[in-house]
């Protein structure tokens, strides 16, 4: 009677974010990230070389006053899924809905748009958070005549340097228009993925110390995931290059002259963001061919062992098995001394084969 076969349970199949978007139309502002439930806050850093203002409006009747200002203003929004305020927050600043999109569509590519009176990035903001993990966060900037945007998905950011430098009087950054203010953000997270390209050099150096001593299967596991999450920031810090070169060559007046001479150091380490990038690619994609190497080289260990030990026995059990079989007419049977003469005959093998197994490093 055939066994019945048990009905094979079909895996949970993750829904796609990106079906939220699907059939709206260009411009729509549609939150595709995972994290909804972040509050919505707003906070202004307003200044100039004299004086620095430091406020948190709720509605944006306040923000307009900062917008009109002959001072420099820093304006971050953090919590992209309140749509309707994006929304008008936008047509306040007469945007284009198409960026507005971008902004809080958290599957953009990192990118940049030139429009008559604005600069608009996207870009992705790489950290290690208190837990050591790295946080992926989508973030988006626009550049205007004396003000900077900052679209951000969470509190933490990479931003406290640049805090510190505007509180500071004497820095640069306070005797600079918007546009230095720009390449200031967008400098210091460049800057950090230095620190997140350490964590992951940090990780592969652990990992190849475990393929060499101990190569469990565990560590295979932590091979794919550390590919995964080279991957994942490869993803993320590849186009920055591209798009810091646009903003070194566009032509728009927003983007002073001096500010370019900045640029093109973040320009420089952009590039070596990227090589290094690519390094950590190329060994996180080797170590698993060094896992599967030292693998292969145990168990060719382990099977020389077991060749040795059977290749030693294989005459002791021979002549055990010659002398175990039970005929009448056999003459060593008869002698006084033939069981010691076995004996003797078999460890004399077993010490030669070990003294010849030793003089060829077999063992």
């Amino acid at each position: 009677m055939p066994m019945k076969q048990k009905p094979i349970k079909p895996r949970h199949k993750k829904v796609s974010r990106i079906q939220h978007k699907i059939g709206k139309a260009p411009g729509s502002i549609t939150y595709l990230g995972a994290r909804p439930g972040v509050e919505r806050t707003i906070d202004v850093i307003e200044y100039d070389t004299e004086d620095i203002k430091i406020v948190s409006p709720e509605t944006l009747a306040e923000i307009e006053i900062h917008k009109d200002s002959k001072s420099t203003s820093w304006i971050n929004i953090i919590g992209l899924s309140d749509e309707a305020f994006v929304a008008d927050l936008g047509e306040q600043f007469k945007l284009s809905p198409l960026i507005l999109e971008d902004a809080v569509n958290t599957l953009q590519r990192p990118k940049l748009d030139e429009y008559e009176s604005y600069i608009f990035v996207v870009f992705k903001m790489l950290y290690i958070n208190k837990d050591n993990e790295l946080v992926n966060e989508h973030a988006a900037m626009v550049l205007l005549e004396n003000t900077v945007l900052l679209f951000q998905e969470l509190k933490d950011d990479v931003f406290g340097s640049v805090r510190s430098r505007l509180k500071a009087k004497s820095g640069r950054i306070r005797t600079r228009k918007a546009d230095y203010l720009f390449f200031a953000l967008l400098d210091a997270v460049i800057d950090n993925y230095f620190v997140v390209l350490e964590s992951l050099g940090q990780k592969i150096e652990i990992l190849e110390e475990e393929v060499f001593n101990d190569p469990k299967p565990q560590v295979a596991n932590n091979i794919q995931q550390l590919k995964k999450e080279v991957l994942k920031v490869r993803r993320c810090i590849y186009p920055v290059k591209e798009m810091v070169n646009k903003l070194i060559d566009t032509e728009n007046p927003l983007i002073t002259r001096d500010t370019k001479l900045f640029l093109r150091d973040a320009m420089d380490h952009s590039i070596e963001i990227n090589e290094s990038l690519e390094i950590y690619r190329e060994m996180s994609m080797s170590l698993m061919e060094m896992y599967m190497s030292t693998m292969s080289n145990k168990m060719n260990e382990v099977m020389k062992v077991l060749t040795i030990m059977a290749s030693i026995f294989i005459p002791l059990t021979f002549i055990a098995g010659i002398y175990g079989m039970n005929f009448e007419h056999m003459p060593e049977l008869h002698w006084e001394f033939g069981y010691f003469l076995v004996w003797g005959i078999m460890i004399l093998l077993f010490i030669g084969m070990i003294i010849y197994f030793k003089r060829k490093n077999w063992i």
